[in-house]
């Protein structure tokens, strides 16, 4: 007996020692994580620099070269990058799904992504290429069913949950299923939006991207040569020198921005052509009336100022309403989008992990490179559509409502009308048209 009691006395022992060292192993790497950049070693610090900066450049050249492979080149690499950093998330949760015997999380996980996929993708699909989509006879009920077929996707996913619940794993399941979600919300969702600012013109998934990269490089330099103020407990690391000279960098750097991408149609225009690249005569008619330049007066003190320090008089300025809509985007990827960041630091702190993983030398994850920009892509999304967007009738919206809405009869009517309404302003020629195609179809339908 006392040979027993003293066996669990060492045990003891042994297991507070050992909880003693990784608290003091916690508390150091606290530490070194609290330390600021102006104050690290400067070796370490410069090393570590070089690295950032040269993984940054490559990553700069690899999405300029993407951008001008073509349209569909930009939604695949969106595509392609979401489903990593997905991974990346996912994975934290699956390390406690492999600990608790879990079956099928990460099926189901992939799963869930697969069905979230096909329901953004194609809304977008069916919204944006409507005269395409709506004169297919094998994609039509695909489109006018689409949200029901992606809600009993989803269903089936939710019955295989709920039936592979098991007794004793209930509160870890239901992390898992909790987790996945707010994966696919947080991260899937968003970049679904994305997508669709590529589609409405490349400028608004350029601007709001570049806007970010901005602001994420000059808070690491401003942080790197002049941070002594900490920002944000929940990053150590950031100081209030760098946030402040990240966001006017990041306003000036909107204006040039929007002054250089304005210029070429292929950034301006909506995407008609999925294949088309930057060698492509891309032209859009009309063109969004936020490209125009127009002049703005100065006022008086302004031109007092400028006639004083350059001895030239000027009175008026051109700019264009993007310019503003530009200033705009450049204080939300200041001010709010780095708390997605934040959100991504509290979430490492929460499951003691440094990184989301090691993709990136010197930068991490994925994840801790994207965690601000799904934030700023869908605020760029519902500030077009509030602010900026243009809505014109389009042929895709005028077949939607004929094929949605009309009978059969109907339609030939409309059909008849429409060629007689073109012969009579001279569009088409009375020998264009075919005399026998309404008797033939009034025939098919008397069958």
């Amino acid at each position: 007996m006392g040979k027993k009691l003293t066996k669990r006395h060492t045990n003891t022992n042994q297991t507070s020692t050992s909880e003693k060292n990784v608290s003091q192993k916690d508390k150091l790497s606290a530490v070194a994580a609290s330390v600021l950049l102006v104050d690290e070693k400067p070796k370490k610090k410069w090393q570590n620099m070089w690295i950032r900066t040269l993984y940054t450049l490559l990553m700069i050249g690899a999405f300029f070269f993407v951008l001008a492979s073509g349209y569909i080149w930009s939604i695949v690499g969106v595509m392609i990058i979401t489903v990593m950093v997905y991974n990346e998330v996912v994975q934290i949760a699956c390390l406690g799904a492999q600990e608790q015997s879990i079956k099928w999380f990460k099926t189901m996980s992939w799963y869930f992504l697969i069905t979230t996929e096909y329901f953004l993708y194609g809304e977008s699909i069916i919204y944006y290429f409507k005269e395409i989509v709506m004169v297919d006879a094998v994609l039509i009920p695909f489109a006018t069913h689409h949200r029901f077929i992606s809600f009993m996707l989803y269903v089936i996913g939710f019955v295989f949950f709920v039936v592979n619940l098991r007794k004793g794993q209930y509160r870890v399941q239901m992390a898992q299923f909790g987790w996945t979600h707010m994966a696919l919300f947080l991260i899937v969702v968003q970049s679904h939006f994305i997508v669709d600012n590529i589609l409405e013109g490349l400028i608004w998934f350029v601007l709001p991207v570049a806007l970010v990269v901005c602001n994420d490089v000059f808070a690491y330099l401003c942080g790197f040569f002049f941070g002594r103020t900490p920002l944000i407990q929940l990053s150590p690391k950031k100081t209030v020198e760098g946030f402040v000279g990240a966001l006017l960098c990041t306003l000036i750097l909107a204006v040039g921005a929007a002054t250089f991408l304005m210029q070429f149609d292929y950034m301006i225009c909506p995407v008609q052509d999925l294949g088309a690249t930057a060698w492509s005569n891309v032209s859009c008619d009309p063109k969004n009336p936020v490209f125009r330049s127009v002049p703005w007066a100065l006022p008086s003190a302004v031109q007092y100022a400028i006639k004083y320090l350059t001895s030239y008089d000027v009175y008026q300025i051109w700019i264009a309403p993007v310019h503003f809509h530009a200033i705009v985007m450049a204080c939300f990827a200041s001010l709010i989008a780095p708390f997605g960041g934040f959100f991504a630091s509290a979430v490492k702190r929460a499951f003691k992990i440094k990184d989301f993983g090691d993709s990136i030398p010197g930068h991490g994850g994925l994840t801790d490179r994207m965690d601000c920009q799904f934030l700023m892509g869908f605020f760029a999304h519902m500030y077009y559509h509030s602010f900026i967007k243009k809505y014109y009738m389009t042929v895709g919206s005028v077949l939607t409502l004929v094929i949605n809405n009309m009978t059969n009869k109907e339609k030939l009517e409309l059909l008849e009308r429409l060629q007689t309404y073109l012969v009579n302003q001279n569009i088409l020629e009375t020998d264009q048209i075919s005399p026998t195609l309404l008797e033939k179809a009034q025939q098919y339908l008397s069958r």
